[in-house]
């Protein structure tokens, strides 16, 4: 009796291990392809061609995180407004899921349908603002829009909750921008974003980023962005091509520890006198 209640409890034993192993197996099974779907998502929202200006050089970089389980909503573009000026955005929307990433691609889309409105970047960021919360979602995101005017170099910025860009001129100088900014978008009704004004020199460069790139577990946010300073100092002075920079960036991304996105978007004015490889 004693050898018969103990091989039962062993063979239900047994039965409940492989029912638990079969659920955590289909479990492991779901959130890989809610990985994987949240990734399309992604690549899919992202802009497959970069627009072209005489005398300036753009590139972008793009690293998705794929931490566990994370796939977070960071997102870049580049498009010619209506003026012949050039969109530069780039941003990250809270959360790292699904709903991250399709809500980033209604942002991105979003800022270009409106731009087709306005380019001046604090309109345009207010208007996205408004947009976001008459979509009634419970995320928000941060973004840095630039208006590029190729013609004189003049760079409008506005800045949402964004870290700040990194810069570079051929005279050796190099540092962070300090845009006064404004809060996130999708936070609060009736946000004013200030509208800076810089100006790319020949030889010159402007580095748009998100905080993957510049912070993490290994590395605080400000030690990231000295270590873009001194990768757009040296980028410079070597006449590097936008491309080799964004590349540089996003390889010095992988010691913050990378645990979220990382989004690099690299202008550059003038021909660089060494390839992109």
């Amino acid at each position: 009796m004693f050898r018969k209640s103990s091989t039962a409890d062993g063979d239900e034993l047994l039965a409940r291990l492989g029912s638990l192993t079969a659920q955590a197996r289909e479990r492991a099974q779901f959130q890989r392809s809610q990985v994987e779907l949240a990734i399309a998502l992604q690549r899919g929202m992202l802009p497959g061609d970069l627009p072209s200006a005489p005398g300036f050089d753009v590139a972008v970089e793009y690293a998705p995180a794929c931490h566990g389980l994370n796939v977070g909503g960071d997102w870049y573009d580049a498009f010619e407004l209506p003026d012949g000026r050039i969109g530069l955005s780039i941003g990250d929307v809270q959360g790292h899921n699904i709903e991250a990433a399709a809500f980033m691609g209604q942002v991105r889309v979003g800022l270009r349908a409106l731009a087709s409105v306005t380019g001046d970047p604090g309109e345009l960021l207010e208007r996205t603002n408004d947009l976001i919360l008459s979509i009634g979602s419970d995320l928000f995101a941060t973004c840095t829009f630039m208006r590029l005017d190729p013609a004189t170099g003049v760079l409008e910025s506005a800045r949402a909750g964004h870290i700040p860009c990194v810069w570079a001129t051929a005279d050796g100088k190099s540092g962070v921008t300090a845009d006064e900014g404004g809060p996130p978008l999708g936070i609060g009704a009736g946000t004013r974003y200030p509208v800076t004004r810089h100006r790319l020199t020949t030889g010159g460069v402007f580095v748009l980023l998100t905080d993957g790139v510049v912070e993490g577990p290994a590395m605080d946010v400000d030690d990231g962005l000295d270590q873009v300073v001194r990768l757009a100092g040296v980028a410079v002075g070597a006449g590097l091509s936008a491309g080799s920079l964004a590349a540089a960036v996003i390889k010095g991304a992988e010691g913050v520890g990378h645990e979220d996105d990382a989004a690099v978007l690299v202008v550059r004015h003038g021909a660089p006198t060494v390839p992109f490889r």
